[in-house]
C-alpha cells in the first residue's frame, strides 16, 4: 500500500489538520502518516486555543516515519511557528523527496478567526519551503500574503500564480472559494500552462476542512501515480463530493463527508 504523510495540526473537531488529512488519505485509498506540529482546541464555530509543539518534536516524528516506511508523498499543513517552518523546511530537503504538496495555511477562517502561522514564519516558508513543493495550494487570502497581490479576479489569481512560481515550487494551485462568481474555480500554473478546475459553487456556506481535503488529495494522487493535472481533478473532484455530502453536527460549520465515495 501507498504511504504518504502528513504534517500539520490536530484539529479536536476531527474536520480539518491531521484528523482530516488521515481520513481524506483513507478515503482515497493511500496509508496516512502523520507528524503533529500543534494541538488546537476547535469545534465547528472556530480555533479556541493553540500550542505549538517544539520544533524537534516536530523534526524526530518526521524522521520516525520516513526511517522506517517508504513514502509515496508528503504534505505540509499547519507548521505554526517559524521554528518549526525551519526544520520542516530543514528536514524536507534532507529527504529530497519529490512529491512535496505545500499547503501555507496560515488563517483559520470562519466565526472564530485565528492565526495559524506567525508571521516570523512566513518569509521563511516563503525562502526555504516553497522552493522544495512539487506544488503549492494557497486560497485566495494566502496567496494575497505570499504575493502582495489583492486577488480579486480570475487575472488577479493568475498573476499571483506566476508570482508565487518565482518562489522556487515546481507548480501551484490557486483555489478560488473565496472568489464570486456561480463556479469555484481552481487554477493550476505550471509555468508552461494554466489550467482550470471549475465546479458549481456549493449553496451550504461554510464548510470546515476543505483545503487541507483538498491538498491532501492531491497528495494522495501523486502517491496513486497520478500526474499533476490528474491529481488535482481527483482532488476537485473528492472535495466537491465530500461538500455536497456534507453535514451538521455542532452550532457552526458544516463537516466534510469525507467517506461520501463509499456511500454516494
Amino acid at each position: 500500500m501507498r504511504a504518504v504523510l502528513t504534517i500539520a495540526g490536530s484539529d479536536s473537531i476531527a474536520g480539518a489538520g491531521i484528523q482530516g488529512d488521515l481520513k481524506t488519505l483513507a478515503a482515497l485509498g493511500v496509508y496516512g502518516t502523520a507528524a503533529v506540529t500543534a494541538v488546537t482546541s476547535q469545534n465547528t464555530s472556530g480555533v479556541l486555543d493553540v500550542l505549538a509543539l517544539p520544533a524537534e518534536t516536530v523534526r524526530s516524528q518526521i524522521d520516525a516515519v520516513a526511517g522506517d516506511v517508504s513514502l509515496s508523498a508528503i504534505k505540509t499543513g499547519m507548521l505554526a511557528t517559524a521554528d518549526i517552518a525551519q526544520v520542516v523546511a530543514e528536514t524536507l530537503r534532507r529527504l529530497g523527496h519529490p512529491k512535496v504538496v505545500v499547503d501555507p495555511v496560515m488563517i483559520a477562517s470562519g466565526a472564530g478567526q485565528r492565526t495559524l502561522l506567525s508571521q516570523d514564519a512566513v518569509q521563511l516558508l516563503k525562502t526555504h519551503l516553497l522552493p522544495l513543493a512539487a506544488v503549492v495550494t494557497p486560497n485566495i487570502p494566502e496567496a494575497q500574503v505570499l504575493t502582495g497581490i489583492d486577488v480579486r479576479t480570475m487575472q488577479h489569481a493568475r498573476d499571483a500564480a506566476k508570482r508565487i512560481l518565482d518562489f522556487g515550487a515546481r507548480a501551484v494551485v490557486v483555489k478560488g472559494g473565496h472568489l464570486e462568481g456561480p463556479d469555484a474555480v481552481d487554477l493550476l500554473y505550471d509555468g508552461t500552462a494554466m489550467i482550470e478546475f471549475s465546479a458549481p459553487r456549493s449553496a451550504y456556506g461554510s464548510v470546515h476542512g476543505t483545503g487541507c481535503a483538498f491538498a491532501t488529495a492531491i497528495a494522495a494522487g501523486l502517491a496513486l501515480g497520478d500526474d499533476l493535472p490528474a491529481a488535482v481533478q481527483r482532488a476537485k473532484t473528492y472535495v466537491a463530493g465530500a461538500i455536497a455530502h456534507s453535514f451538521e453536527i455542532g452550532a457552526g460549520a458544516r463537516l466534510l463527508n469525507h467517506f461520501w465515495i463509499y456511500n454516494p
